[in-house]
């Protein structure tokens, strides 16, 4: 080895430390060249020379084989280390982001996308006995306890760490100081959640959460049915344009059409916003809504109202078809 070659490594060994502190994310795209790598990394302070790191890399031989992906790295790690995550993918790891209203069928096969793993390993994850119980789900999965956030995996996380994972995060979100609310309201996390769920699935302005679940509350308080149509997307198990009544007249225990009170549990992974309007509805006296084409709600108390709004709709819908 020539002197100019050792001095180089000299220096690469004193610059060995990014010069800043903590982690940071990392990204390599598929295809990139050591050299763009390098600077990555540079830029994020892991190493303090991307000029040296593909000298130090070069002389190493590992300069030609990196893995692409999303690491997370110490800043101040040693050269030899990173260049040890960057060709065996230690290091590496995965990010999901779970939208708010994905129940465990959108869920699982995301996830398992994700951590590389069978999706039948996140379906069995999702009827774990213990976290079901800790939760005191009475529901035979986890619908609804996944809690909707972005997830960074390490590389090699199994099914069941990762939905370990969402339902920590759930009862982080939970406030302890809810639990007052319940009492008041004379109804479990449970039924909070599963309201939340259909909440979530039923509106698509911020603003209206809380009027949608006054709603769904005035119902039950009154002993009318929820009639909630995302229910029965849920209980026909595949999701619809438009629901016809024979879709209304499904067999299920969450078809809402159907038998009274709330379904037996969640129907998604309701967000913090519908958990919150939930438990802290509008206090208005509307029992019923329809949507508009632009997915905002018109409100009513009475039927007789509620009818004119939906033939109003109707006409106008008809109209723009024609």
């Amino acid at each position: 080895m020539n002197k100019s070659i050792l001095a180089l490594l000299l220096a690469a060994v004193v610059a060995a430390c990014g010069g800043g502190a903590g982690s940071v994310r990392v990204v390599i795209p598929p295809g990139t060249t050591f050299r763009a790598a390098a600077d990555s990394l540079a830029r994020a302070k892991v190493v303090g020379s991307a000029r040296l790191f593909r000298v130090y890399a070069s002389v190493s031989g590992h300069d030609r084989r990196i893995r692409p992906g999303t690491y997370l790295m110490s800043r101040g790690m040693s050269w030899g280390a990173v260049l040890d995550a960057l060709t065996r993918g230690t290091g590496m790891i995965h990010t999901v982001t779970i939208p708010e209203g994905y129940a465990i069928s959108d869920i699982a096969p995301l996830l398992a996308r994700t951590l590389g793993v069978e999706e039948d390993s996140v379906l069995a994850a999702v009827r774990d006995s213990v976290l079901r119980e800790r939760l005191d789900v009475p529901t035979p999965t986890l619908e609804g306890y996944l809690f909707p956030d972005t997830y960074s995996f390490s590389d090699g996380t199994s099914a069941r760490s990762a939905v370990q994972t969402m339902v920590r995060r759930f009862e982080q979100v939970w406030d302890p100081a809810w639990k007052e609310r319940l009492q008041a309201m004379a109804m479990t996390r449970h039924d909070i959640v599963t309201l939340a769920s259909i909440v979530e699935k039923e509106a698509k302005l911020s603003e209206e959460r809380p009027v949608i679940a006054a709603v769904y509350l005035n119902r039950l308080r009154t002993g009318m049915r929820l009639q909630a149509d995302p229910t029965v997307q849920y209980a026909r198990g595949a999701h619809a344009a438009r629901l016809y009544y024979k879709d209304l007249r499904v067999d299920s225990p969450y078809n809402t059409y159907e038998h009274a009170g709330l379904p037996p549990g969640p129907i998604a992974s309701p967000g913090r916003a519908s958990i919150v309007a939930s438990l802290f509805p509008a206090s208005v006296a509307y029992r019923y809504f329809v949507a508009h084409p632009d997915g905002h709600h018109e409100f009513n108390v009475d039927y007789r109202s509620h009818e004119r709004a939906v033939a109003l709709l109707r006409r106008e819908r008809d109209a723009a078809q024609r």
